[in-house]
This record gives structure tokens, C-alpha cells and sequence, in this order.
């Protein structure tokens, strides 16, 4: 499993990072939302993201399931007003739209091999 730095430019671990953050804040998830993004429930997720926030800082491997947890959490928070930050993204993170889904595009195209098993289904499943 390659380390987050090997896979990932700075501005892009920083972007999943503050996406993940994002769940202990302003964005609200219940229990369904938290499963469908590959946690056991609500509470699961906030740890969740805690642990894969740390692992990124840390420069850790990431199972292609957490890889798929991260990606998912981020595209999620980012998008939803429901759910998510939403319409408040800029404010919340302080990084414009624009910027966010140059970004967001990237990690996707990068994480894509990492992926390949996830692609369809639950994280983790």
C-alpha cells in the first residue's frame, strides 16, 4: 500500500484532509448517509474520518477501502447542501468551488488504479 505522499500532491492530501473534517462540523450525517460512505454508523464516521485525516497528516498507507472512504466522504461533503457543507464549502474551508473541483477531479484521476475494486459498491464490501 503507497504512502498518501506517493499518490497525492500536498494541496490534494490537504483537500481530503479538510473534507473530512468538514463531518465534525458543519456537515451533519445520520446513520444511512454514514453506512453508504463505507461506516458502520454516525458515530463510526466521525471517528472514521478522524483516523483517515491522521493518516494523511502522518503520511500512512491507506487500505483501498479507507482510500475509497476518504474519496467518498469528500465528494459527498463537498457536494451536498443536505448532508454536506454545501453552499458553505467556501466559507467552512475557505477554498473556492473552482479550486475544489480542479482539485477533487485530480484525486480522483490519481486514485483510480488504487480503486479499481471499489468502483460500484460500498467502500470495504
Amino acid at each position: 500500500m503507497p504512502k498518501p505522499s506517493e499518490l497525492l500532491d500536498a494541496q490534494e492530501r490537504e483537500l481530503l484532509r479538510r473534507a473530512l473534517g468538514e463531518w465534525g462540523g458543519p456537515a451533519r450525517s445520520g446513520d444511512a448517509m454514514a453506512y453508504a460512505l463505507g461506516f458502520a454508523d454516525a458515530a463510526d464516521l466521525l471517528t472514521g474520518c478522524g483516523r483517515l485525516s491522521g493518516a494523511l497528516r502522518e503520511d500512512l498507507p491507506l487500505s483501498p477501502a479507507d482510500w475509497a472512504r476518504a474519496l467518498l466522504a469528500t465528494e459527498v461533503v463537498f457536494a451536498s447542501d443536505l448532508v454536506g457543507s454545501g453552499v458553505e464549502w467556501s466559507t467552512t474551508t475557505g477554498w473556492d468551488d473552482a479550486e475544489t473541483v480542479r482539485r477533487l477531479r485530480s484525486v480522483q484521476r490519481k486514485l483510480g488504479p488504487v480503486l479499481r475494486g471499489q468502483y460500484g459498491g460500498r467502500p470495504g464490501e
